[in-house]
């Protein structure tokens, strides 16, 4: 019988660590975006033992295959075996880390209470993250990418070519992460910047993903577009992304 009700409340699911905090002297709670399951608190027994057979599977930013366990208030692993190492080339270099933390925060804000597009987002964080440990591209243009199209994916895509309020065909000139990306002259709010036409340009290529005009941009625009991102995140997230201030932004050009 007992066999039986714990066969019951298992389940298999592929997760990435979001973020983990001690528990007791051995145990830690740790946060996972699942791919079938959205977000899920759980906690590893054990997992802080020198002798843990699966304490290295499930540090943050690693992608594991996992079994979970319903219990009353956490889940429990039960098992972990990983599935994509990304976590020791991230924690390697700062610059990525703060990056990957940034992304992991900003996840774990959008999936905490919605469900509907978990598998998406997790999709998403999970092909950040692989191009962030590979050096793909530079470590800001990855963060920017993915909080663009995480915002998207939850619901609030930004316009960078019509206007975001009136839909009149662009281009515009001005910038308001209330109303949603770029605005006309007749909807522009008091006090809205005007970014430069390159660093809209790239604000879309970002978006789209196009990473061959993304990569070609210049640092003054990657600047820019870094603070504009940052003022619509933290617009449709409600509070700022505090990991966001660790990130290491490309230097002014002498």
């Amino acid at each position: 019988m007992a066999e039986t009700t714990f066969a019951s409340r298992s389940y298999r699911d592929d997760g990435v660590v979001l973020r983990t905090h001690k528990l007791g002297e051995a145990d830690r709670i740790v946060v996972l975006l699942t791919r079938s399951h959205g977000q899920v608190r759980a906690v590893a027994r054990g997992v802080r033992r020198t002798r843990s057979r699966f304490g290295a599977s499930l540090e943050p930013f690693m992608v594991a295959e996992l079994q979970l366990v319903h219990g009353r208030s956490l889940e429990i692993v039960s098992q972990a075996a990983a599935r994509a190492s990304y976590g020791a080339p991230i924690a390697a270099d700062y610059s990525r880390y703060t990056v990957a933390a940034a992304m992991a925060e900003t996840a774990e804000r959008l999936t905490a209470s919605e469900a509907d597009a978990a598998t998406a987002q997790y999709l998403l964080l999970v092909g950040a993250l692989a191009a962030l440990s590979r050096g793909a591209h530079a470590p800001g243009l990855i963060l920017d990418s993915y909080l663009l199209r995480a915002l998207a994916t939850a619901g609030w895509a930004p316009s960078f070519t019509d206007c975001a309020r009136c839909g009149e065909p662009g281009p515009h000139g001005a910038f308001s992460a209330a109303l949603g990306g770029i605005v006309c002259p007749s909807c522009r709010p008091p006090g809205s910047p005007a970014p430069a036409k390159e660093t809209v340009r790239l604000l879309a290529a970002l978006l789209a993903g196009d990473w061959d005009a993304a990569d070609s941009s210049e640092s003054p625009h990657r600047r820019e577009a870094a603070g504009l991102v940052a003022a619509y995140a933290q617009w449709h997230l409600e509070r700022a992304v505090g990991s966001l201030k660790l990130v290491e932004r490309e230097p002014a050009d002498p």
